[in-house]
């Protein structure tokens, strides 16, 4: 077959067969890649015959005149309708409320129109004599901090929630120390508190713990539930006591690194022995009636959603105790690799229990999330916790094993090579298909942003250019063996202004690095507040921009959690750690560059304090690198003096903390995702310089 053919093809499905580099240089995806990727989408092309029948198949699936399960479209605006549609005169909308109208379809440049448009937002029906096809209509833009607090600049904070202490906590944090936080961090004036995410993990295999590789991101990960918050304290203190946990606990409770493995066999110890209690009582009828019923329609409203993932997670420990080696689903037998086998339903008969355990877990961490955010909105915070959505899956998870035809089997989001990666990156996540999201009504895209929005006040969608497009790499392949596929981003843009207002819920994206040309400024006409960071705010000669050149509709930022706090970034302890890494790490300083890096800081650091001085955020004479807290109270100030409408203060830089809470490049060379903040959540803040780095961003609000 010709490369021009096979081109033609992943241009039509969404699989750009170039890309630019961050030099402006043009690349050629090769033909391997495309047809991988080509083949994912359900599209073959390992032959001219095949070829010719994918080409086909794709018309007819962009030409058909069956209706789609979904059209998104703006309020008021005219809404054009596929196909199907095009001999049509006439329609009958059914709306949200149970109100009906008939409307006449008019003939347009492209195609059947419904010309006046919807006047109000939601999902409502258009009833044709095709079928009928959900029409989500959505305001022009999301739900903004500016209507949270218009006119003002308010402030909140950003914690890691397995770094957060309380007693009895089993050595990881969770959301009773959140709720601590919270309560702390309100009566300081805070509105929000940004979370690192809750997203479901593997309860099998415990040692995977990074929060941004999830197994499903529709559920949460028990290990952050906190089960006084539905059963008291008395009752789970006499649960630890039976199973004889306290010793254990109090040890894990005092490590500075949370030691993952161990805690989670303890803390799903601890909530298996209250399970046990919950089915003899209140299961059994005995008493506390409510419970037993909130319990029983949480699990008739998750549905099959929640029954596959109940279900993963069971397959998953049963198979691992087989077979330590079977840590994929695809590594299990081919039986228990389809959800719906018939193998799959006898485990299931068989193991009613175990998948029961699997809902009442799930059950305690949502239950203790609303808790959470209702102590953030009534102790005043106007936005409470701001949740965060990973890019992506992990192939081996629970979503991708459940829900096979949502995502893209047998390839990993990436990034292409770059200035800080010459050799590109795989973060080992799978994607949703573009073709399965536009087919499927966008339910799994809808299903993910309410899971994160169930509970919470807002969410940071991680890499939010993965609205638009994501370099995929095959499986097998190089990162540099990518390709970028193209989302519907029009269609997510709309049923994410939709969701927003739904939840009045304000949406963060995380745009920070190199991104397309106008992204930005699209991101902003949705209302959706990118993120300014203090050390990325630089000019093309390296100095610090004025914090009032700022924008009003971004997130103010001093750091995030793959940079070194300020504190540690100014004493340039994030380059001698680097320096102590193994060669083989890609975080690795090399001797010959090492001083380099340290003059170059030395640089970095005059710029710095010259900005916070000019600025107003700092005065005198520049500290030394061991004298660190002056440049962090001027960070401090520098974001509060920004005109963004929302400034997060990491937890770390309230604290002056040194380490960071994840180094890019690195896994198990380096700590990540384990610190613990010292001290009680409760009381962290009450240390005198987080009291005056807290007012400091107060004064922003006034």
């Amino acid at each position: 077959m010709s490369d021009a053919a096979l081109r033609d093809l992943a241009t039509r499905a969404g699989v750009a067969p170039q890309w630019k580099d961050v030099a402006g240089t043009t690349h050629d995806v090769s033909p391997e890649t495309l047809r991988a990727l080509l083949a994912m989408l359900g599209l073959s092309c390992g032959s001219e015959s095949e070829l010719a029948e994918s080409l086909r198949r794709l018309h007819e699936s962009t030409g058909s005149v069956s209706a789609p399960n979904l059209i998104t479209a703006r309020l008021k605006e005219p809404i054009i309708l596929p196909a199907f549609a095009n001999e049509l005169q006439r329609a009958r909308l059914i709306f949200e409320d149970g109100s009906r109208q008939d409307v006449k379809l008019e003939e347009g440049p492209d195609g059947r129109t419904l010309s006046t448009g919807i006047e109000c937002a939601g999902y409502h029906l258009l009833e044709t004599d095709h079928g009928v096809v959900t029409l989500a209509v959505a305001p022009p833009r999301c739900f903004a901090i500016e209507d949270v607090a218009p006119g003002e600049r308010i402030f909140g904070l950003a914690a890691q929630v397995y770094g957060l202490r309380r007693s009895g906590d089993c050595g990881i944090g969770d959301l009773g120390g959140v709720r601590a936080l919270a309560l702390s961090a309100a009566r300081g004036a805070a509105d929000a508190l940004a979370l690192s995410p809750l997203h479901a993990l593997f309860s099998a295999m415990p040692e995977r713990f990074g929060p941004y590789s999830p197994s499903s991101r529709l559920f949460l990960n028990p290990l952050h539930a906190d089960p006084a918050m539905i059963f008291g304290a008395e009752r789970v203190r006499a649960a630890a006591d039976e199973a004889g946990l306290q010793r254990e606990m109090a040890e894990l409770e005092a490590f500075d690194l949370v030691d993952w493995p161990r805690a989670a066999r303890i803390k799903l110890a601890l909530l298996r022995t209250l399970f046990k209690s919950f089915e003899g009582v209140e299961l059994a009828g005995h008493e506390s009636a409510g419970l037993a019923a909130d319990f029983r329609d949480f699990v008739a409203e998750g549905g099959e959603l929640l029954a596959g993932h109940a279900r993963f997670e069971a397959l998953h420990a049963a198979r691992l105790a087989a077979n330590p080696k079977a840590r994929s689903w695809r590594d299990w037998p081919s039986g228990w690799r389809d959800p719906e086998s018939a193998e799959v339903a006898d485990f299931v008969d068989s193991h009613s229990g175990e998948i029961e355990f699997h809902y009442f877990l799930q059950w305690l961490a949502q239950r203790s999330l609303a808790v959470t955010q209702g102590t953030c909105k009534n102790a005043g915070m106007r936005i409470g916790l701001v949740s965060d959505l990973a890019i992506g899956m992990d192939g081996a998870g629970s979503h991708a094993w459940s829900r096979q035809r949502d995502i893209l089997v047998g390839a990993s989001v990436g990034a292409p090579p770059d200035y800080y990666n010459a050799n590109g990156q795989d973060w080992g996540l799978t994607a949703f298909s573009p073709h399965a999201l536009v087919s499927g009504g966008f339910a799994p895209f809808l299903a993910t942003l309410r899971a994160v929005l169930r509970h919470a006040g807002g969410v940071r969608i991680d890499h939010a250019m993965g609205l638009m497009r994501l370099w995929l790499i095959p499986e097998g392949a190089s990162p540099t063996q990518g390709a970028y596929i193209s989302y519907p981003v029009e269609d997510l843009f709309r049923l994410t202004a939709l969701e927003s207002w739904r939840h009045r819920a304000i949406i963060i994206g995380e745009d920070l690095g190199t991104l397309p040309q106008g992204f930005r400024e699209r991101l902003a006409a949705q209302a959706i507040a990118g993120m300014q960071v203090l050390r990325f705010e630089r000019d093309e000669h390296g100095f610090f921009r004025s914090p009032d050149l700022w924008r009003r509709s971004a997130v103010a930022m001093t750091v995030t959690h793959d940079l070194a706090p300020t504190a540690g970034w100014w004493r340039g302890h994030d380059i001698d750690v680097r320096a102590s890494l193994p060669p083989s790490s890609s975080a690795f300083v090399p001797a010959e560059t090492l001083e380099a890096e340290r003059r170059a800081r030395a640089t970095d650091r005059h710029f710095l304090w010259g900005a916070l001085c000019h600025a107003g955020a700092a005065s005198g004479e520049q500290p030394g690198p061991d004298a660190p807290e002056s440049v962090v109270d001027g960070a401090v100030r520098f974001t509060a003096a920004t005109p963004c409408g929302l400034a997060l203060l990491p937890l770390e830089d309230a604290l002056g903390e040194v380490e960071q809470p994840n180094l890019p490049g690195t896994v198990e060379e380096h700590p990540n995702w384990r610190r613990r903040h010292p001290g009680e959540a409760s009381t962290l803040l009450d240390a005198p310089a987080a009291v005056a780095r807290l007012e400091m961003m107060r004064k922003r609000c006034t």
